[in-house]
Parts: C-alpha cells; sequence; structure tokens
C-alpha cells in the first residue's frame, strides 16, 4: 500500500504549476477581451453584484485551474505516448515532429 501511496504522490507532483496555467488563462482572456472590445480588461478585480455579465472580469477557481493542470498532464502524456508508438512503428528511436503531426487529430477527436 506505501507503493501506491508514493505513486499518488510522485504523479501530483509531476503536474502544472497551477499558478502558471492560471497566468496563461489570464493572458488568453486579456487577449480576448481586448480583441472583441479593443479595450483593457482587468482580470484580477472582483465584478460588484450590481455589474452586469458583460462587464464582469474572468475568474478560475482553484478547483478549475487544478483540474485544467491534470487535463493537460494527461492530453500531453497521451500525445507523447501516442507518438512514441508511431516512432516505434517506424522504427525510429526519436519522437519526431510529423509523429506528433499524425497523432493529433485523432488525439483531439478523443479529447
Amino acid at each position: 500500500m506505501d507503493e501506491d501511496a508514493t505513486a499518488s504522490n510522485s504523479c501530483a507532483a509531476e503536474t502544472f504549476d497551477p499558478d502558471l496555467i492560471h497566468a496563461i488563462f489570464k493572458l488568453v482572456w486579456r487577449r480576448r477581451a481586448e480583441k472583441s472590445r479593443g479595450g483593457n480588461e482587468d482580470i484580477d478585480i472582483e465584478p460588484a453584484p450590481e455589474t452586469s455579465r458583460r462587464n464582469r472580469s474572468t475568474t478560475a477557481n482553484a478547483s478549475a485551474l487544478k483540474v485544467s493542470c491534470e487535463l493537460l498532464r494527461i492530453f500531453i502524456t497521451e500525445a507523447i505516448q501516442r507518438s512514441a508508438f508511431i516512432a516505434e512503428a517506424e522504427g525510429a528511436t526519436v519522437i519526431e515532429p510529423t509523429h506528433l503531426e499524425r497523432v493529433l487529430p485523432q488525439l483531439l477527436l478523443d479529447f
């Protein structure tokens, strides 16, 4: 049982940093806001209850960030595994970008 606990702890340590993912999300949200409105949206300010939905900033709670980190980890792991399978079938010892290009369409459909 200790091995299972150790494996789950090491797996949790190998995920993305939620602060990094939050920073990426904020950047994307800010760019979308600027693109759609031509203005700058402040992401960190909590909206007042009377603020309309259109004027509110976009936020993410800790649970959503944690799940997003895990989803990204699984997605990238699966992409590497599928690319490695294609590379091995071709007799290559290194995963090339073409291997990833071959698996991405199906991988995106699977997720």
